[in-house]
């Protein structure tokens, strides 16, 4: 997998060791101020997320991040807030693959 970076929208991901990526979220939640951010994220088919999981982030230097492994070489992910707010990717979600 190569690293991608969505600067408009605050998205990097970057494969770290085995079968994980590090996500780096630095988008609309963060910059309004969010006290945490969570990764909502699932594997395979991205309009069938399968064993879906929702996981806080850690804050950084370089915004939140997180590192998940990678399943059935598709990760579709998005994120959230502690009130709630969404960050979807306007619907589309984000998706990495291997």
């Amino acid at each position: 997998m190569q690293s991608w970076h969505d600067i408009e929208k605050g998205v990097e991901v970057k494969p770290t060791y085995g079968n994980q990526v590090n996500i780096c979220y630095s988008g609309l939640l963060s910059k309004c101020g969010a006290d945490q951010v969570y990764l909502h994220c699932g594997y395979s088919d991205p309009n069938k997320w399968q064993e879906p999981m929702t996981t806080n982030m850690d804050r950084t230097s370089r915004g939140w991040e997180k590192n998940v492994p990678m399943k059935n070489h598709t990760l579709t992910f998005c994120f959230k807030d502690s009130a709630n707010n969404w960050d979807n990717n306007c619907g589309y979600n984000w998706i990495a693959r291997a």
